[in-house]
């Protein structure tokens, strides 16, 4: 798009934005609703678009992929939204049942908000999830925490510059929803030239808000975001993408923009919220594990290493483990059996090919698993890289493919392992997004108040037991960002917080638990053979949630 057209949306936004904060709450479900529609219509083409994309078949269980990290999330965070925003316009405020309020030793607030229902535990059995509050925020004062924007008597309205991600269909959709429905912003989305295909079905998905000058979807290179950073009609901007890009943004390129940063001179006075990846671990707490047990955890973490070609930034990539545990052996080799079985995909995000090789290449021990041919890479394993080694890439830097590290840390016991390898993540690996722990029942119970208090020393957005913690980006109501307290000069996975449907205002990370083996396995594991089938299932429980939809989910699952 050439100047004139970006300087037209951003105009039009500009003479909308209060328009926008006056419509009403019931016209903003209705809105809504009209959303859910609009994204249900276009996915088959969305998704079929996606797959040609990404070289895939349009028929393989793989490209269920892009209907679970697309419409269906999409229209479920929707739903969600629609259903808390029918409670604003009733009672003022987000209902919240109050057993589902608790207060943890020392007095931090707890709110489980996952399952609402019995519909979500029959689809979800064994799952469940928390909203931990930051410090401060009491029983009594956790209705004033929540949505800040439906509190204001005269709100202020605001034009957002969302620069869309090039990875997952759903990032820049639900990241304008945030902005309109959660802060009350009117958006302009800024297509990532590597998905800018999906421009048109935002489009038509979103036509309601198009219409009426509250959306405008746009395109170009790093030119045109450039231009639109520092556009004075941008009110405040919102990234997902890498911290190289942010920084770029706030301080600038070059020996200037750094000298900007250390001196916290930023040169764009914004708000800027974002998310921008990291190196996420996963924790082995060791224990006695069947051989079925092994294998359901091998293909879990091979699914977090591998689904959408790695090119997620909550993919693991850093496998802590146990130095003399018995069964390292046996869960690698699992690992390594899951690989070998896995086909191979197109790398189609740019830059992949030279973020491999950076790992693998300066790694001797490095596994690949795969043939390298034009344009699709092996998927990598590098095991027993040094914990003690404090300029490990692996640790630092997120590869953002197909490669994945492991590395062991001493302990006299679990409960000694399990602390070692939270002062781990904290200290040694980038970012604060999502973490998880894979712990045995057996070993949860032995270790008892010590997980509890692993999991709340991790500082991370998300920390997840036994399963990725892509649940939480998924749920729609657990909230999605980095563990709060990043400044612009230390941004590590950024600033703020999106999804959270109950409109939290200060939440502190989301706590998912899951089942540590189950049947049938989980629809998303990359070995799903239904993955497909019971993504298009899943559509149109989202759509309208009904006991009717339970029988065929859950047979294409058995099959899986």
């Amino acid at each position: 798009m050439d100047r004139v057209a970006l300087d037209q949306a951003i105009a039009t936004l500009q003479q909308n934005k209060e328009a926008w904060v006056r419509v009403s709450v019931d016209r903003k479900v209705e809105l809504l609703e009209e959303l859910i529609r609009g994204t249900a219509a276009v996915a088959d083409r969305q998704v079929a678009a996606a797959a040609q994309a990404k070289g895939l078949s349009p028929e393989s269980p793989l490209v269920g992929e892009d209907y679970l990290g697309g419409p269906v999330v999409t229209v479920r965070n929707l739903r969600l939204l629609a259903g808390t925003l029918r409670d604003v316009a009733r009672y003022g405020r987000p209902r919240l049942d109050e057993k589902r309020i608790r207060t943890r030793a020392g007095g931090q607030v707890v709110v489980e908000v996952f399952p609402l229902n019995l519909l979500e535990k029959f689809l979800y059995p064994g799952f469940s999830a928390e909203v931990w509050m930051q410090p401060g925020v009491t029983p009594d004062s956790l209705p004033y925490h929540m949505a800040h924007f439906y509190r204001q008597s005269t709100p202020v309205g605001r034009v957002a510059l969302v620069l869309g991600a090039g990875n997952v269909a759903s990032i820049g959709p639900l990241d304008v929803v945030h902005k309109l429905f959660v802060e009350g912003q009117v958006c302009l989305l800024k297509m990532n030239p590597v998905n800018e295909y999906l421009g048109p079905f935002i489009e038509e998905a979103f036509a309601p808000l198009v219409r009426q000058g509250f959306v405008r979807v746009v395109y170009g290179g790093p030119e045109a975001g450039e231009y639109l950073c520092t556009h004075p009609g941008i009110d405040e901007i919102h990234i997902t993408g890498s911290d190289k890009t942010h920084d770029a943004i706030v301080f600038g390129t070059g020996k200037a923009g750094a000298d900007r940063k250390r001196n916290k001179q930023p040169q764009n006075a914004r708000r800027i919220t974002s998310e921008l990846g990291n190196v996420s671990p996963i924790v082995v707490v060791p224990g006695l594990w069947s051989d079925a047990e092994v294998q359901f955890q091998a293909e879990n973490i091979v699914t977090q290493m591998t689904n959408n070609v790695g090119f997620n930034c909550n993919a693991a990539k850093v496998i802590v483990t146990h130095e003399k545990w018995p069964q390292r052996r046996a869960l690698l080799d699992a690992v390594r059996k899951v690989l070998r079985e896995l086909p191979q995909r197109r790398a189609y995000y740019p830059g992949a090919e030279g973020r491999y090789d950076a790992f693998v290449k300066t790694h001797p021990q490095a596994e690949e698993f795969g043939t390298r041919r034009q344009g699709e890479l092996p998927w990598a394993l590098i095991p027993g890289v040094s914990a003690d080694n404090t300029d490990e890439a692996c640790f630092t830097t997120e590869s953002f493919c197909g490669v994945t590290a492991e590395t062991t840390l001493p302990g006299a016991d679990a409960a000694e392992f399990l602390a070692a390898a939270v002062q781990f993540c904290n200290t040694r690996l980038w970012g604060t997004l999502n973490a998880e722990i894979l712990v045995h029942p057996a070993s949860a119970s032995y270790l008892g108040q010590s997980l509890d208090q692993a999991i709340a020393d991790l500082r991370y957005g998300t920390v997840s037991l036994n399963h990725w913690p892509a649940m939480a980006y998924a749920l729609g109501t657990t909230t999605w960002g980095a563990y709060p307290g990043h400044t612009l000069e230390d941004i590590q996975s950024g600033i703020g917080v999106v999804h959270n449907a109950f409109l939290f205002d200060k939440p502190e990370k989301t706590v998912v638990r899951g089942p540590f083996r189950m049947f049938p396995k989980p629809p998303w594991f990359v070995t799903h053979k239904q993955m497909l089938a019971v993504g298009r299932k899943l559509l149109e429980y989202e759509q309208e949630p009904s006991l009717k939809h339970i029988p065929s989910i859950a047979v294409r699952a058995i099959f899986g």
